[in-house]
């Protein structure tokens, strides 16, 4: 606790009540986030569960993000909310900090900043968790949104179950959805500090959880409005610009590289991983033999897939590529 306490910004909503054991803390990374922040923090507000706190991990804003949250605690003195310094290492690691400094929340739930919760969000997770006392994360799709938050469509709609082996190619939730149990959080702070490189903090947690022997609970009823603007990190990945993306990232080896950091990442994390996901891992390793065979081979050995018929015959072709 000494380095949270040495990073507190401050600490408002003292005479917050005590959390229950439905608590969730909202995890928000922020970074020059003022033009959209507000509609976010009023949206945490209208939620329909009321046990929640919110520790906030700045990464070094330039603009008014720091003022509107101290505003916003200081309007809700009876909310406990924290403000922390992040790293300053990109949102994969900001948020990575968020967790370990959560402590034993029985429940976390990550937040983007500048999206827009529906008032169901918090309740419907906490309630499909229940009391699962195994690992377990819990993401769903979302309302794509204009810059404006004005509606444009659902998410896309993922039907095979989540599963690890899907989880080492895929990410089906975003971040902005997840919200994580005790033993999760309890698990992922530890095998945190192995993470050093990945990508994207919401893929990671996804392959740790179902690594572990967790679960994840995959809810086809949207959650929020996902904002979309110019300052995206990923962006929906429903539109043929996305696909067309995809696609690039593949032939041009940054894929491949992602896999890489994830890979290491899940590599240090071993002592937390099933026998199952070890081996799974180990066959991956053979996804970059010379040759043509061993790679399909190791493809079909690591049962690796993605979530539609076409993803998985992008793999297959990536392995025959050498891409993977």
């Amino acid at each position: 606790m000494s380095n949270l306490a040495s990073n507190l910004h401050f600490a408002l909503g003292q005479i917050a009540p005590r959390p229950g054991p439905r608590h969730v803390t909202i995890l928000l990374a922020t970074y020059n986030g003022a033009a959209l922040l507000k509609p976010q923090l009023t949206s945490f507000i209208g939620q329909t569960h009321d046990d929640w706190s919110l520790l906030v991990s700045d990464d070094g804003s330039t603009d008014g993000t720091r003022t509107i949250i101290q505003e916003f605690a200081k309007a809700h003195p009876s909310r406990r909310i924290t403000l922390i310094r992040g790293p300053e290492r990109g949102s994969a690691q900001n948020f990575l900090s968020l967790l370990r400094a959560a402590g034993r929340a029985p429940f976390v739930a990550f937040a983007d900043q500048d999206d827009l919760w529906l008032k169901h969000k918090l309740s419907r997770a906490v309630s499909l968790i229940g009391r699962e006392d195994r690992p377990t994360i819990y993401g769903s799709r979302t309302i794509i949104a204009d810059q404006n938050l004005a509606p444009q469509r659902l998410s896309l709609l993922f039907k095979r179950p989540p599963s690890f082996r899907n989880a080492l190619v895929q990410n089906i939730a975003g971040g902005n959805t997840l919200v994580l149990n005790r033993a999760a959080l309890e698990r992922l702070q530890p095998a945190s500090r192995t993470a050093k490189r990945i990508v994207a903090h919401d893929w990671w947690s996804y392959q740790m959880v179902t690594g572990m022997g967790g679960s994840m609970i995959y809810d086809a009823t949207p959650g929020l409005l996902y904002r979309q603007h110019s300052k995206n990190q990923i962006g929906a990945n429903d539109t043929v610009q996305a696909m067309a993306a995809r696609m690039q990232r593949l032939v041009d080896g940054r894929f491949s590289s992602w896999l890489d950091a994830h890979f290491e990442a899940l590599n240090g994390a071993r002592p937390w991983l099933t026998p199952d996901a070890i081996e799974t891992l180990e066959a991956c390793a053979s996804l970059r033999s010379p040759s043509l065979i061993g790679r399909i081979r190791a493809l079909r050995q690591s049962g690796i897939c993605r979530q539609t018929c076409k993803g998985s015959a992008a793999l297959v072709l990536a392995a025959a590529c050498g891409r993977l």
